[in-house]
């Protein structure tokens, strides 16, 4: 179960983080600036930063997730693309979790690659062995894994210097205009629900490219690429300029036509470890969104 604490704060102008640790020395400054950023501390119900400056009389609340179960094997399909010594790249379907966390314990991807490949366990982060980078769990298509740490940490690198090709398809509600442009907003917690990201001024910055590939009745279909990678940006982005993703029921529009969003990971290129030659794949729409086009054109 979650841990839940909360006090009143009975000193002026003071770090949220600084005080926090004082009230409960056995966390960690690193662990309450982790659980801030992620919205599980909050002052007088709101989310804030971390050098929040507390008033006499706030009350803070904190929640400390229960963490999930050890990691076990499950024997789920996997639709391996290419594999070599350092790397595996996987098309994954949309419903399935890239790694357990609260309310997802089990039925992953890394669940999934355990069984496959035993040897990743030791790779990485004990819940995320492997995991270089992540898809929505409605999100269908290309994923890299490493299988070792030396390839984990190169591809690890190559995310961070944006040099990695990360295209998807994306399906939008109205005819999006221009017809290519980058999208530059903050990024950050929804100050009114931390389960959900919101273009707020104090951010992280973020940056989507796109490109018009067809308009289809009163729908736009689009090749996005997202040189940033925060959390949701391809929907929060789209949704903040006007032009919702179809099938998303967070920040886009539902639709009688899918039940999930309409976000496919369709192109995929970096430099492979070992080589350093530079490698890209492809993947077509699952059939659930190719049979939507075919609806409303």
């Amino acid at each position: 179960m979650d841990k839940v604490y909360s006090f009143v704060a009975d000193k002026q102008d003071v770090r949220l983080d600084k005080y926090a640790c004082q009230k409960y020395p056995e966390l960690s400054r690193t662990q309450v600036q982790k659980l801030i950023g992620e919205g599980y501390i909050t002052v007088n119900d709101r989310m804030t930063k971390a050098g929040h400056k507390l008033n006499l009389g706030d009350r803070v609340n904190i929640t400390i997730p229960a963490a999930p179960p050890p990691l076990s094997p499950e024997a789920l399909p996997l639709d391996i693309v290419y594999e070599d010594n350092d790397l595996l790249v996987i098309d994954k379907p949309a419903g399935l979790t890239i790694h357990p966390a609260p309310g997802h314990p089990s039925h992953t991807l890394v669940n999934a690659i355990l069984s496959y490949l035993p040897s990743l366990r030791d790779t990485g982060s004990s819940l995320r062995p492997g995991i270089v980078h992540r898809l929505d769990k409605d999100t269908s298509g290309l994923i890299v894994v490493a299988k070792n740490s030396q390839a984990q940490a190169n591809l690890v690198s190559q995310f961070k210097a944006h040099s990695v090709v990360k295209a998807y398809l994306v399906l939008v509600k109205g005819h999006l205009t221009p017809d290519s442009g980058l999208i530059e907003a903050p990024i950050g917690r929804d100050p009114r629900n931390r389960k959900r990201m919101a273009v707020v001024a104090e951010g992280r910055e973020a940056r989507t490219q796109y490109q018009v590939i067809d308009y289809i009745g009163n729908y736009t279909l689009l090749e996005v690429r997202p040189e940033t990678g925060r959390t949701h940006q391809i929907r929060v982005h789209l949704s903040a300029i006007g032009y919702p993703v179809v099938g998303d029921t967070t920040y886009g529009v539902r639709s009688p036509h899918l039940s999930r969003q309409f976000i496919h990971a369709s192109r995929l290129g970096f430099k492979l470890p070992s080589t350093s030659e530079y490698a890209e794949f492809t993947s077509d729409l699952p059939p659930d969104l190719a049979q939507v086009l075919k609806d409303i054109a």
